[in-house]
């Protein structure tokens, strides 16, 4: 049926076909115009900031390439890449644990390393640590990771006996609050097999669960050359705590990277030079992954997995001195003291201009604020005397958080590898 609305359907009225509109032509124009140089714009900013990200373009040579396919006593044996940290005077933080030279903390199985965390009361019961037991460490590395405080050092005055003591043995005792170390573990180094000055560290991990584990890959200078820590630098690449996704101070979920220097022993400006990479969905306990430092004259990065995931980027662009803004008399104790630049014949890169070397430790705890004080059930306080004590008597806390394997509670380590600008 014909429609009777329209006299010819056949014919339709199309105005906007005859009659252009040059707004119309001027909004077609501007709309692909602007597209296009957004597009333009966008790829310069990509193509300058990746120029612009500082790369090592010299030659790196291969320091140290460890895969721990080698069974536990040819890795820390004589001929070995890694040499064994004994002691348990708390490594300047008031750690809680005496690091071992036992394979029950240290050693390698299936292609990784373990540093795995035990109970001190497994071997001497916890009565015995809290009273009237006397623990020697028989094998302590004192001697040999401190020669500066031994008589005949160029650097030593006096042998330094109650660091010694403090570092070797302990004694129990419920009066005091003195109590032996409850938890044992392992700190690794390469003092004696590997250091660089500049160039490139990877270390690929997979980080320990449970309460008031503190992983850590990190170096120290080979020579103090500009004084004792902090004057002549520490580099962390990865700093973690093994507390759940939960806790309120950075769980497992995150991991730190930082540099610590300062002129004088109580003043770490550290807070200037760090900064963490975070996992939204999942944490570093979860899976390996790979923890890179890259250092030149220019300049420091430290990241995980990805340059995108950088924990620290750092141009030594001034003076750590300037950088520090620290003031000209500081207080210690009662007595003002006048701040010498320990770096003044230095360059922009100085204290960390010389030879450092590696280290894989699992702490355990501590009184230096890195676990901070009424934060996810912390069981002692930094400035308590009885620090150690409590934590040791709150371990049916925290043990169960360790899973009941081992293996979960371990620092595994898949590979590291050091390279040295050449």
């Amino acid at each position: 049926m014909r429609s009777t609305m329209l006299e010819d359907p056949t014919t339709l009225e199309k105005p906007w076909v005859t009659t252009k509109d040059p707004y119309a032509r001027i909004a077609y124009f501007l709309t692909y115009s602007v597209a296009f140089l957004g597009i333009a714009a966008s790829a310069l900013r990509i193509y300058f900031g990746y120029k612009s990200v500082p790369l090592i373009t010299a030659n790196l040579c291969m320091v140290l390439d460890e895969d721990f396919t080698s069974d536990t006593d040819t890795t820390f044996g004589p001929n070995g890449n890694w040499f064994r940290e004994v002691q348990l005077g708390g490594f300047g933080n008031g750690e809680f644990e005496m690091t071992t030279s036992s394979s029950s903390n240290s050693y390698t199985s299936d292609g990784y390393l373990y540093l795995t965390p035990t109970l001190t009361s497994d071997i001497i019961g916890m009565d015995s640590i809290l009273n009237g037991y006397t623990y020697n460490l028989t094998d302590c590395t004192y001697n040999q990771t401190n020669p500066e405080a031994l008589p005949g050092s160029s650097n030593s005055t006096s042998f330094d006996a109650a660091a010694y003591y403090q570092s070797c043995g302990a004694v129990s005792n419920s009066s005091t609050g003195a109590v032996i170390n409850p938890v044992q573990s392992a700190r690794i180094t390469t003092r004696q097999s590997a250091s660089i000055k500049y160039g490139k560290v990877e270390v690929r991990a997979k980080l320990p669960r449970g309460d008031w584990l503190w992983p850590a890959i990190w170096m120290l200078p080979v020579n103090n050359t500009y004084g004792p820590w902090p004057m002549s630098g520490e580099i962390d690449i990865m700093e973690s705590r093994g507390n759940s996704r939960s806790y309120p101070d950075q769980g497992i979920d995150y991991v730190r990277g930082s540099l610590n220097w300062g002129p004088l022993s109580f003043l770490n400006a550290v807070s200037k030079t760090f900064g963490w990479w975070t996992q939204r969905r999942t944490d570093y306990g979860e899976s390996f992954h790979t923890y890179t430092l890259e250092w030149t004259e220019q300049f420091l990065r430290i990241y995980v997995d990805s340059r995108l995931h950088y924990m620290l980027e750092l141009s030594f662009n001034e003076p750590f001195f300037t950088r520090g803004d620290f003031p000209s008399v500081v207080q210690n104790g009662t007595q003002p003291i006048v701040l010498q630049n320990p770096w003044v014949n230095g360059t922009n890169a100085t204290p960390f201009d010389q030879e450092f070397y590696l280290i894989l430790n699992l702490a355990v705890g501590g009184t230096n604020g890195w676990f901070p004080d009424n934060a996810g059930d912390k069981p002692w306080l930094d400035n308590s005397n009885t620090a150690m004590r409590d934590f040791a008597l709150a371990q049916d806390q925290w043990y169960p958080t360790w899973g009941s394997n081992g293996e979960s509670s371990s620092f595994m380590v898949d590979s590291v590898k050091m390279w040295q600008i050449c």
